[in-house]
């Protein structure tokens, strides 16, 4: 059953699949559908948008982590860009998640860029 259903699944479940499996191996990593309110967690995934956003107020990029499970909302306040932070980028974030309006988000969360391997 399991083959039919990996023959027939969309590339974009195939490709959750294969990030959740990936998320999962990596030591400490929580997945993203588990994240709670006001919970400080570890969580490992790839960049899948980075966005600058120049609010008249407040300067923040935003940045989205995806793991296969979910999606985490990265933002870090004061900042235009942060180097090797881009789509496609690997990495682990911890710190406090916050939810807003029913999305994790994590504020200038820490972070280790991984390198890249050979999937």
């Amino acid at each position: 059953m399991r083959l039919v259903r990996e023959l027939f699944a969309s590339a974009e479940q195939v490709d959750a699949a294969q990030e959740r499996l990936t998320a999962a191996r990596e030591r400490s990593a929580t997945l993203i559908e588990n994240a709670h309110d006001r919970t400080r967690a570890t969580y490992y995934g790839v960049v899948r948008s980075v966005v600058f956003n120049p609010e008249l107020s407040r300067v923040r990029l935003e940045a989205e982590l995806y793991d296969g499970s979910g999606a985490l909302a990265l933002v870090w306040l004061g900042r235009r860009r942060i180097a090797g932070i881009a789509p496609g980028t690997r990495m682990t974030v911890t710190g406090m998640v916050t939810m807003v309006n029913g999305r994790p988000v994590m504020y200038n969360p820490r972070y280790e860029l991984k390198a890249k391997t050979g999937d």
